[in-house]
């Protein structure tokens, strides 16, 4: 019974102790003495291994676009794309994708690049379920000893991404693993 006790006091004395950490959402970074081609590689680069695909890149605008990812589900433990619990479980829950756009501007003597995440998510029309021993035929023709995602060409027609907004905090994490490898001191050494 002491050791149990002790264990408990163990567990909650930090969880009593612990301070609720508002997160703090950064839309645009200013970077002094960067030039816009080694700020351009650089997001390339942080994109890349946060295993975003670059759609468009147009150094001369500044301008950074990528593919739609997949939000990572649980068992990929590798990626990062969701950042927080609420977005964890949604990506878990739902089909989702993000897409990220940078944009890169001079403000007097230095650069500053802009993150804006967009989130969407796939809107799938149900079909009529004639029976309870046919609800697994909702969303396909699947059949009940094997589940698979075949819609009719009338729910593909309906299929549709609906847009959630922004991922201001996947933004943040964005423009800080920017800066962090901007500022690290082997920035100019090559890979």
């Amino acid at each position: 019974m002491k050791k149990l006790k002790l264990l408990l006091t163990v567990l909650l004395i930090p969880a009593g102790c612990a301070q609720t950490q508002k997160s703090q959402t950064v839309q645009q970074i200013c970077l002094p003495n960067t030039n816009k081609e080694q700020l351009m590689q650089t997001a390339e680069d942080v994109l890349g291994q946060m295993h975003f695909t670059v759609e468009k890149s147009d150094a001369e605008q500044g301008y950074i676009r990528t593919k739609p990812l997949a939000g990572a589900q649980f068992f990929e433990f590798w990626r990062n794309d969701n950042v927080g619990a609420y977005n964890k479980a949604e990506a878990n829950l739902h089909s989702i994708r993000r897409t990220a756009e940078l944009d890169i501007s001079r403000q007097g003597e230095q650069l500053c690049v802009g993150c804006d995440v967009k989130v969407q998510r796939l809107s799938l029309p149900e079909q009529t379920v004639t029976s309870g021993a046919r609800a697994y035929t909702i969303f396909s023709k699947s059949k009940s000893g094997m589940q698979v995602l075949e819609l009719n060409p009338e729910q593909k027609k309906q299929m549709a991404w609906l847009d959630l907004g922004d991922d201001t905090r996947l933004s943040t994490v964005i423009l800080q693993r920017i800066k962090e490898q901007l500022s690290s001191p082997q920035k100019g050494k090559a890979k």
